[in-house]
C-alpha cells in the first residue's frame, strides 16, 4: 500500500495467486496448443504466482461433468476471480485481457 492507502503495484501484482484448471482432450491439437499457451503466459506474466491443474477429460470425465464443462479446451480461472475461457488460447492478447494482465495502454 502507498501512504494514502491505495494499493501499490500493478493490477496483476495486487491480484496475488492465480489458480487455473485447464480441461483438455488428450493430445488433441487444440488441447496441446492451449496447454502450451497457458504455461507460456503463466511463466511469462505470473512467474511464481500461479497454479495450473490440467484435467484430461479422456481420463477424468467426471471432473468435467462436475465443473459443467461441455467443450474442450476450456480454462477455468478459479482465483483471484472466476472466469471461463473456451478455446485453444491461441489469441494471447485476448487471454491476457481476460486475465487482467494485458500491458496498460498509453494514450497516443
Amino acid at each position: 500500500m502507498t501512504k494514502d492507502g491505495s494499493p501499490s503495484g500493478t493490477a496483476s501484482q495486487r491480484h496475488g495467486l492465480y489458480r487455473f484448471r485447464l480441461f483438455v482432450a488428450g493430445n488433441e491439437v487444440n488441447s496441446q496448443r492451449a496447454k502450451e499457451t497457458l504455461f507460456h503466459l503463466a511463466g511469462t506474466y505470473l512467474a511464481d504466482r500461479h497454479e495450473i491443474v490440467v484435467v484430461d477429460v479422456m481420463q477424468d470425465y467426471q471432473a468435467a461433468l462436475d465443473s459443467r464443462i461441455v467443450v474442450v479446451p476450456t480454462l477455468l480461472v478459479e482465483s483471484p476471480f472466476e472466469r471461463v475461457i473456451v478455446g485453444s488460447l491461441s489469441d494471447e492478447k485476448a487471454v491476457l485481457d481476460a486475465l487482467g494482465l494485458a500491458p496498460e495502454r498509453r494514450p497516443q
